[in-house]
């Protein structure tokens, strides 16, 4: 039984890749996603078949790879929509167009994209906020010291006359 949604009958076989080669990439892409990007996945027979689909060719180090695409929410995001932005070339006899066209409707049916575009919004919202405490504690008054800088403020000012010292020194 296979660990993921996507069964080899699904795809078609290449000269150098079966079905079932096909079936276990996507459902180790979706577990991949599912574990919350865990590194310990991310293990080198997956990044040498990722960092062939979805027009990742670009690649050469696994460590790097994950840094860019992996390390932040905001990276994961980038690479959400990197993925289902990529039009899937060529025919599934020689590519694995047919699983890279599988993941992107899996992760649209699966909302991954919302669910991490969420995420980032509220760990924005939070960074924000934590700048604006910060913020506020530096350059506002508490209303105590605010009250006690109003009470100086409105102090009398002493109306006697003052001579000037220089009239005395000629």
């Amino acid at each position: 039984m296979p660990k993921g949604p996507f069964l080899p009958s699904d795809f078609t076989a290449t000269k150098f890749s079966t079905a079932a080669d096909k079936a276990e990439f996507g459902n180790t892409f979706l577990r991949f996603i599912e574990s919350e990007w865990a590194s310990a996945l991310f293990t080198k027979s997956f990044y040498n078949r990722l960092a062939m689909c979805f027009g990742h060719i670009a690649h050469y180090c696994r460590s790097q790879f994950y840094e860019e695409w992996f390390s932040s929410v905001s990276a994961q995001v980038r690479f959400l929509k990197h993925t289902l932005r990529f039009p899937c070339y060529g025919d599934p006899e020689y590519t694995f167009s047919d699983v890279e066209r599988a993941i992107q409707r899996e992760i649209v049916n699966r909302n991954y994209l919302a669910r991490y575009e969420l995420r980032l919004a509220e760990e924005h919202q939070a960074t924000d906020l934590a700048l604006l405490r910060q913020l506020e504690s530096k350059y506002r008054t508490p209303v105590e010291e605010r009250d006690q800088e109003l009470q100086l403020a409105a102090q009398p000012v002493d109306q006697t006359p003052v001579t000037p010292v220089q009239g005395s020194l000629f």
